[in-house]
């Protein structure tokens, strides 16, 4: 059976003290009312993460993750985060592929391979990005567009590295630009990346990789999104920073 999860992508938000706040109130929250199989991933800032860890080490229900890390060992890269640092302090997964660092960064589906790999081998689970904008989404060519990313940063990888991958399918067109996307159109890309991993590596892989919505999910949408057969969960940006939209969003399972 799938992992059902929700992660919080805290992205650039939050103090320290609001960071520890905003972890506590969930831990509690997760304890005393989140009673099914959901794992819980906190992605606070790179800052946070050491503190935060000490927050929730206990917790069966709830893991840290990074929002990146670079794909080099080590070196002179200033600014930068190794794997082997986030695994040092605890980090469980890493956030890879984000929209907004493919935007922003200029970020590769060949540099994002050199990142899938260099978390694996330092035993981190990736949380792998990939979705398309406005404008490919409008020329018809998404589904083209979004295994041409997986296939390229994925697919280099055994059945055995694979199976540690979470995929977060990100409808980039629909965050942000007043358009929204339909609870249909997340089900279709959703079956379109677990077809397109079943093709390169069979049914039974496919079947057992989580795939995550990354579209502006939020309690009064999750319960729709979260039916879905071949949605697993959420990243959640905005929703995460609020303790009760984000608890709200985990028990919509």
């Amino acid at each position: 059976m799938r992992q059902k999860i929700v992660a919080g992508n805290w992205k650039m938000n939050n103090t320290l003290d609001e960071g520890l706040k905003l972890t506590s109130e969930i831990v509690n929250m997760v304890n005393d009312e989140v009673n099914t199989d959901v794992r819980v991933i906190l992605a606070p800032p790179f800052v946070h993460l050491t503190q935060v860890r000490g927050l929730v080490k206990d917790s069966e229900k709830i893991s840290l993750s990074a929002q990146n890390c670079n794909e080099n060992d080590e070196g002179a890269f200033t600014g930068e985060i190794s794997a082997e640092m986030l695994a040092s302090v605890g980090v469980q997964y890493v956030i890879l592929g984000h929209s907004e660092r493919r935007e922003y960064f200029d970020e590769t589906n060949e540099q994002l391979a050199k990142k899938i790999d260099i978390a694996l081998a330092n035993n981190l689970k990736p949380i792998f990005c990939c979705g398309e904008s406005l404008e490919v989404r409008e020329n018809g060519l998404f589904k083209e567009f979004v295994s041409n990313q997986i296939s390229d940063s994925l697919f280099h990888l055994g059945e055995e590295d694979l199976k540690k991958v979470v995929i977060a399918y990100e409808p980039i067109w629909a965050i942000g630009t007043g358009k929204t996307a339909s609870t249909e159109q997340a089900q279709e890309m959703h079956a379109v990346i677990r077809e397109l991993l079943a093709e390169r590596y069979g049914a039974d892989v496919a079947e057992n990789i989580s795939i995550l919505y990354g579209g502006s999910c939020k309690p009064s949408n999750a319960p729709e999104l979260f039916a879905c057969k071949d949605v697993d969960g959420g990243l959640i940006g905005g929703a995460s920073l609020k303790s009760r939209d984000f608890l709200d969003i985990i028990k919509s399972f």
